[in-house]
């Protein structure tokens, strides 16, 4: 089990954010929600030793070898502001921008995960992951994952002209439920909830004392067993939640 230690500096904090969407429903509506981000990243900046963006930052990624979609110029600027600063920024890649290559690692300085990742940090140990395609179920998306995720599929996308791929792909994005997350924003109970289930099967054979997801957009802080949490960072669209850990896991609302 490969693992990443990150020893906090006193009076340092780490931050995590998941499931901005930003693009959606419409690049107008997207700004006052990339203002508020903005605004929050501008609030952290002071105590954050690190950042982990858990995923779904834009609600529709894709790179070209020489294009990147529209948009983001300040949510992208305060991002490298932030890494200018010497914060850490980590960025797992969600279900609407897997497609991500390496640009936020050569442009910003980002590290990119396209998996779940364990780090120790405060002497407590984490997993971490988007949280799309783990535990039992969810088949119809975990085969759309493999059709978005196949080279042949990516390399005859990339030939559609990028007015075209962006038009196309931003319709599914937002009405393929499957894609969307529409499916079952509800609490479905422990016994249902798919990265509930998963955390609880991870718990038989390792120590973990926070499971760390985004792409359920409900947050939630639940204990597993003592020692144990299970937590969704919620989302920037109807929540604006957030977590920070120094000592301990708190999940908080941004309000202004």
């Amino acid at each position: 089990m490969l693992k990443t230690t990150i020893n906090l500096e006193p009076g340092k904090k780490v931050y995590f954010a998941s499931d901005q969407h930003f693009g959606a429903p419409t690049p107008q509506a997207s700004k006052v929600r990339e203002e508020k981000f903005i605004r929050w990243m501008d609030e952290i900046k002071e105590d954050a030793q690190v950042l982990f963006l858990m995923g779904d930052l834009f609600d529709f990624w894709h790179e070209w070898k020489h294009v990147v979609p529209k948009g983001y110029v300040r949510v992208l600027g305060k991002i490298a502001e932030l890494k200018d600063r010497g914060i850490h920024i980590y960025f797992f890649v969600g279900n609407h921008d897997l497609w991500m290559k390496d640009y936020l690692e050569e442009e910003i300085g980002c590290t990119v995960f396209y998996q779940k990742q364990y780090f120790e940090m405060g002497g407590k140990q984490f997993l971490l992951a988007h949280g799309d395609g783990l535990g039992p179920g969810d088949k119809g998306y975990k085969r759309m994952k493999k059709l978005f995720t196949n080279p042949v599929a990516q390399w005859l996308f990339k030939w559609l002209h990028p007015d075209i791929a962006m038009k196309i792909a931003l319709y599914l994005s937002q009405k393929n439920k499957m894609i969307s997350g529409e499916e079952d924003k509800a609490f479905l109970g422990e016994e249902k909830e798919f990265l509930i289930i998963y955390s609880k099967e991870k718990l038989k054979t390792e120590k973990i004392d926070y499971f760390i997801y985004g792409h359920r957009h409900l947050p939630m802080v639940l204990d597993l067993e003592p020692g144990s949490k299970y937590i969704n960072l919620g989302d920037w669209i109807s929540y604006f939640t957030y977590g920070v850990f120094d000592e301990d896991f708190e999940l908080k609302v941004f309000g202004k």
